[in-house]
């Protein structure tokens, strides 16, 4: 039996909800998005949620990492290069539902398989950890217990969840530092609809609790929230 499809969040409207959104558009906004996870903590915090996943693993054994939603690539890119920091090689791969965002991420040396996040063609242990950046505040509550559900099926080590911490602080720093990287005004509007979409760490803790899975959910620096559980062995 197929799985249903996810749910939006009914908090606002963002580009990204839209697979059919002008591709020029998506294009900027993704690019965009990738400086904001630069400058706004949004890689510090998926890269430190690898790092927890992968405390106990041996540097030398080889990792594949999926990101779910990888939009430019730039996530899995910048954890190939801290794995090799780091001493370890780290294989990425990308899942996305926009053709325009999986060109783009493959350019960018992330192949990226095609395909919705609620129904990935992906078998039970297939990639070792499955990385969900700023994702799961797209969908309404069930379907995030639904996305985690399969996030969890699909790894092998485990998943990484990291995502925006509520707050009109973060919202009003957003506004102010999207305008001041020149951000376009999509990108602006839609950072904010995401600040709003976002959880408190007590929020997030109940939809995984409603998932069946035990994590690690702490604050990070950026009004970021990370989640972390690694599979039983």
């Amino acid at each position: 039996m197929s799985a249903p499809p996810l749910e939006l969040n009914d908090v606002g409207d963002e580009l990204l909800d839209h697979p059919g959104a002008d591709p020029r558009t998506v294009a900027i906004s993704l690019r965009n998005i990738a400086r904001a996870n630069h400058w706004f903590g949004g890689t510090a915090a998926a890269l430190y949620g690898v790092g927890r996943v992968l405390a106990r693993v041996p540097r030398d054994a080889p990792v594949t990492l999926l990101d779910v939603g990888t939009g430019l690539g730039d996530l899995p890119a910048a954890a190939v290069r801290w794995g090799q920091r780091q001493g370890r090689l780290i294989t990425p791969f990308g899942l996305e539902r926009s053709h325009v965002a999986a060109a783009l991420a493959a350019s960018h040396g992330v192949p990226t398989t095609v395909a919705d996040a609620g129904m990935p063609p992906f078998r039970d242990g297939a990639v070792d950890v499955v990385l969900l950046s700023q994702v799961a505040h797209h969908f309404a509550p069930r379907s995030i217990v639904q996305l985690v559900r399969t996030c969890d099926r699909i790894a092998r080590i485990g998943v990484v969840i990291a995502d925006l911490r509520r707050s009109p602080f973060a919202a009003a720093g957003f506004w102010f530092g999207a305008h001041a990287l020149g951000f376009d005004r999509v990108t602006r509007t839609d950072g904010i609809t995401s600040v709003r979409r976002g959880f408190t760490p007590d929020e997030l803790c109940r939809i995984l609790a409603n998932a069946g899975v035990t994590a690690r959910v702490e604050r990070r620096p950026g009004f970021r929230i990370v989640a972390t559980w690694t599979r039983p062995a």
